[in-house]
């Protein structure tokens, strides 16, 4: 191993360390009295490795002593309070991650996440701090959606450190269309995590576009393999992550529903749509549903994505439902019900 090479791992070992030390610190700053046990669960160190840190502080100087006993610890002296508690540049990235800590895990931010929390508490007066404490037991939000296998993404944390780090990467990955496997070189632009499935918008070459470079979304579930590379690249001025997944998402589902269908709904049938259909059908019933007719059901104009798409759909309101059109759709819904109808018969 060469000297540079040498030299950069012991300082990358010794800002580590001091890292941890730090978080000790604010880890008895923050709780009062902890056993070695306890800090090593929170940093996922060693016992061992706990014992030379505070050993390691008491030397600089912090006054953190060790209590005897069925109920002792460690804890700093009364009215000790550390002032280094500036973050970093991704800390504080990472503390809009605060209220999804499986998504930031999953990023591979985990421990940067714990250790910005630290900061932040260490940094709050001691009532702030059990506000903090008292939000979390009344407030959760859980990302991921309903009725869903989890995915998974064992490709995600490595194209977080490539977004972040502006590293260009080459991914083989899988799409609907033959051929199925394909290799992309590409620029990951960021990452978006949608109703518990994660995408990302990357820039690929003219030579994949046959025009100039564009920005694509894939899902990273989609992922086969992928490979950091170690070129850099420039992100486009002015990229707004939020505003371009915005019109993406919004240009996606006027892709994705291209046909429309006629259909009477009962009452019970108009207030189940938002919770059976997809949200263009729903928004659609909201903004132009009419007057009912004097059997108390309404007709609606209905956005679908195919007829067969649109077939599965509308099993699911069973009597709650009549299709009008096209009539491609009321000759599959007529072959259905007749065929289940001699289940029962």
């Amino acid at each position: 191993m060469t000297l540079p090479a040498m030299t950069d791992i012991l300082w990358q070992s010794s800002r580590m360390r001091a890292s941890r030390l730090l978080s000790v610190v604010l880890l008895l700053q923050d709780r009062g009295r902890l056993t070695a046990q306890q800090i090593a669960a929170e940093l996922d160190v060693s016992v061992r490795t706990v014992y030379r840190d505070i050993e390691a502080l008491g030397e600089a100087g912090v006054p953190v002593y060790a209590e005897l006993g069925a109920n002792g610890g460690y804890q700093l002296v009364d009215g000790y309070r550390t002032r280094l508690t500036g973050l970093t540049p991704q800390e504080a990235g990472t503390i809009f991650l605060a209220g999804i800590p499986d998504a930031a895990a999953e990023l591979g931010l985990g421990a940067v996440l714990t250790t910005a929390e630290l900061k932040l508490r260490a940094a709050l007066p001691a009532r702030l701090s059990r506000h903090v404490d008292e939000i979390r037991d009344r407030f959760h939000l859980d990302a991921a959606g309903w009725f869903r296998e989890t995915e998974t993404h064992p490709h995600l944390a490595a194209l977080a450190a490539a977004v972040w780090n502006r590293r260009r990467a080459r991914m083989r990955y899988l799409r609907w269309r033959a051929p199925r496997e394909v290799e992309r070189d590409i620029e990951p632009l960021g990452i978006v995590l949608k109703a518990g499935v994660w995408y990302f918008l990357a820039r690929v070459d003219a030579s994949v576009t046959g025009a100039g470079k564009e920005i694509r979304t894939y899902r990273v579930a989609t992922i086969l393999d992928l490979a950091v590379l170690d070129e850099t690249f420039e992100r486009p001025d002015g990229f707004d992550l939020a505003a371009v997944w915005a019109e993406w998402a919004a240009d996606f589902e006027r892709r994705l529903h291209r046909d429309e269908a006629t259909v009477r709904l009962s009452p019970a049938g108009l207030d189940r749509i938002p919770y059976l259909m997809t949200r263009a059908m729903a928004r659609n019933v909201r903004d132009t549903v009419g007057e009912p007719d004097p059997d108390g059901w309404t007709t609606v104009t209905l956005p679908i994505e195919s007829v067969r798409h649109a077939h599965a759909d509308f099993l699911r309101l069973g009597e709650d439902i009549q299709v009008l059109g096209p009539p491609e759709l009321v000759d599959m819904m007529r072959a259905s019900i007749t065929e289940m109808i001699k289940f029962y018969s």
